[in-house]
């Protein structure tokens, strides 16, 4: 059964057993905020370079997210990202990076040249999530790597579930 259908079905009997007789329908929260991570100006570079220093020093991995403020799914996934189940699952095994990405679709981008060092030929939508080994080796393909391009409208459980190909190093 769908998450949100179900969730939408123990709504509607929550809410007939509590108020019968309410004309008020029930406000359902956007279960995330969407957060503007991306900074145009950043040295995204240096800031993945860090990144790699900081997990070869913690045991972790890197997560860098491809993306830009002016799209919904880049601050959805940024926003599950700081929700605290994500959190959770992040702290100390993944070491996270924005990259502002510009309008790549449009001739505008900006910090591609980030995507091609891991192997991935082209930007074409966002967000673009790599999954790199504290030695730079992308774990996950590109092909997965362009998959989180509908995380606003994936949901929570969606976008718990580990990215294919990154299983067996979780």
């Amino acid at each position: 059964m769908n998450i949100a259908f179900a969730a939408f079905m123990l709504m509607q009997t929550v809410v007939h057993m509590t108020t019968p007789a309410s004309p008020v329908l029930p406000t359902i929260n956007i279960a995330h905020t969407e957060a503007r991570p991306f900074v145009e100006t950043a040295d995204a570079m240096r800031d993945v370079d860090l990144a790699l220093a900081a997990a070869v020093a913690g045991d972790d991995k890197v997560i860098v997210i491809m993306g830009a403020n002016w799209c919904h799914d880049s601050r959805a996934l940024a926003g599950w990202f700081a929700m605290p189940r994500f959190a959770t699952m992040l702290s100390g095994r993944y070491q996270v990076v924005y990259v502002d990405v510009g309008t790549p679709q449009t001739g505008h981008g900006r910090n591609l040249d980030i995507a091609k060092r891991f192997g991935i030929k082209k930007v074409k939508g966002t967000p673009l999530v790599m999954v790199l080994s504290a030695d730079g080796k992308l774990l996950n393909g590109a092909k997965d790597a362009a998959s989180w391009r509908n995380a606003a409208s994936g949901g929570e459980q969606a976008i718990f579930v580990t990215p294919k190909g990154v299983a067996a190093t979780v």
